[in-house]
């Protein structure tokens, strides 16, 4: 589960450039439900893009936003509820890792789901179903009937 931070350079704090994916990542995990399941932990990558404070804009003009993509399965956070509260950690994170005059509203988080089968890792395309049984198994539990990491309410 990818997560890539785009932000220019000097905005990020040298700690925050170490420590905005591992933070993005425990706030991924949180936020599906699924705290100390270290298969879904393991899945979730990312890079951190520093770019030329030039070669950033926003409505038209050069603005230093800092940009936060996560691609998911279609399972991965299913409820509008588990979305919010990654776009509001993911917000949080950047705010604590940045220099002090960084605008929150500078700050933009972006959701992508990949369909059933278009997310894989290692050359496995894994249906939410797949995916669910492997965290399932992983954490040594019987399969959710409900909840975040069945996409059912």
């Amino acid at each position: 589960m990818p997560i890539t931070v785009t932000a220019p350079h000097g905005e990020l704090t040298d700690i925050g450039q170490r420590e905005i994916l591992p933070r993005l990542t425990t706030a991924l995990v949180e936020a599906s439900g699924a705290a100390g399941n270290e298969f879904l932990t393991a899945l979730v990558g990312g890079t951190v893009q520093i770019l030329d404070p030039g070669n950033i804009y926003a409505g038209g003009i050069n603005r230093r936003v800092v940009m936060v993509e996560l691609k998911l399965p279609n399972i991965g956070l299913p409820e509008p509820a588990s979305r919010a509260a990654f776009i509001t950690a993911a917000t949080d994170i950047v705010d604590a890792l940045t220099v002090d005059d960084h605008d929150r509203a500078d700050t933009w988080v972006n959701i992508l789901n990949a369909p059933d089968s278009g997310w894989g890792i290692g050359g496995i395309a894994y249906s939410g179903d797949a995916l669910v049984a492997a965290l399932v198994a992983a954490a040594g539990s019987a399969v959710p009937t409900t909840g975040p990491a069945t996409g059912k309410a």
